[in-house]
């Protein structure tokens, strides 16, 4: 948890350390952001034909939650994975990238009610009931104890 309270010998508080801590590791990364990742590389190195219905995507791709979780994971896997010299880039091709531009492009996707043409478009969100009491109570529903990310879940490997 943080607190304000300062160190006596530098006079930092624990979110100054913090916000330290947050600052070295976005300056490890090839990109500080999602959205510099998106902009900076990703439309740049995807390039698919949107204008016949076959792949589609959506200018305000920051606004589906659903894009944006991929995205995201995208951008962390490239992030901790470009690393690697011999196959990183290649596994992030193959288990990464592919399978979610697969989904995020096709006409099914997130993106299906939208297109470079016509622009954002929100879609309808699944429906849901509540579920019974106790549905969820087998441990296998249940996070590890161990949190590999406690504090951060954006704390990436930096070596």
């Amino acid at each position: 948890m943080t607190t304000d309270a300062q160190n006596p010998a530098d006079g930092r508080t624990a979110r100054d350390e913090q916000a330290l801590k947050d600052e070295e590791r976005r300056a490890t990364l090839i990109f500080p952001s999602v959205e510099v990742f998106v902009n900076d590389y990703l439309v740049h190195v995807v390039q698919r034909r949107t204008d016949d219905g076959s792949h589609v995507w959506c200018p305000s791709w920051w606004a589906h939650a659903e894009a944006v979780a991929r995205i995201t994971a995208l951008w962390r896997a490239f992030e901790y994975l470009s690393s690697d010299p011999a196959l990183g880039m290649s596994n992030w091709w193959l288990h990464q990238a592919d399978p979610h531009l697969a989904v995020l492009l096709s006409p099914g996707g997130p993106f299906h009610a939208c297109g470079s043409e016509r622009g954002h478009s929100p879609a309808a969100r699944l429906p849901t009931t509540p579920a019974p009491s106790g549905a969820f109570d087998h441990p296998v529903f249940a996070l590890m104890e161990d949190d590999l990310f406690p504090d951060d879940p954006l704390d990436l490997p930096t070596s």
